[in-house]
């Protein structure tokens, strides 16, 4: 399946990385030299998707002064402003009403560096047909694990481990133009569109087990710095 169009919202005011954000979007954070929103522009062009509708809201004006059209990172770039209040539904419905005219196409909330391949999330959805595919991942223990034996010794540690048995939305979709049915004017896609479309029957998880970092708090940036700093983006 050929899809090279993404909707990215980058909108949020990022109260949880507050002072950073009082002057800035949470999307020209600087994580590992350079803008989080310019890790996700470069993502998609590389995965051929040449195409992106930036959702803004918070200190939009920022963003648009930075990336412009697009050009310089190889892309095209169109703005939908929403408000900071509706949330990802009302970001998403603008964005997709407004912009969108595929069928099918990708979406994300725009704060993950991921090393993903969407043709590969993109042939899943062809093949089970879903209205929305979520790209689910597996998150990282937030505690150091100690290894003990019969006799309650201490015989290793191991500094958090992936949890194999949790499965995590990632923020990255694909999404048939249906969805716009399901999406109310304002809100959380994962507190209201998701759980109408899991009871139809019209959601579907791809797992995915590579790298994935997302940015929410001061704790995430650092985790972010410190990974980046071990692979090869």
């Amino acid at each position: 399946m050929n899809v090279d169009t993404a909707v990215v919202l980058a909108g949020g005011p990022g109260i949880r990385l507050r002072p950073l954000t009082s002057n800035m979007p949470k999307a020209m954070v600087q994580v590992g030299g350079k803008p989080l929103l310019q890790w996700v522009v470069e993502w998609l062009r590389n995965n051929n998707i040449l195409h992106i509708i930036v959702g803004v809201a918070y200190m939009k004006e920022k963003i648009i002064e930075y990336f412009g059209d697009g050009r310089k990172f190889g892309v095209k770039i169109e703005y939908s402003h929403h408000s900071v209040e509706g949330g990802t539904c009302e970001g998403f419905r603008l964005a997709i009403s407004t912009h969108i005219s595929e069928n099918v196409f990708f979406a994300l909330n725009g704060d993950q560096i991921t090393n993903l391949r969407l043709d590969e999330l993109a042939s899943f959805h062809k093949r089970y047909a879903p209205i929305v595919t979520i790209a689910t991942t597996t998150p990282r223990c937030p505690f150091g694990h100690i290894h003990t034996g019969d006799e309650f010794e201490v015989l290793g540690f191991l500094e958090k481990p992936m949890c194999p048995v949790a499965v995590c939305n990632s923020g990255i979709y694909v999404f048939d133009r249906d969805v716009l049915k399901y999406i109310p004017k304002k809100g959380d896609m994962e507190t209201t569109t998701f759980p109408a479309l899991a009871r139809l029957g019209g959601l579907k998880a791809f797992p995915f087990r590579g790298f994935f970092v997302t940015v929410n708090t001061w704790k995430d940036l650092e985790e972010a710095e410190r990974e980046l700093g071990r692979t090869q983006m």
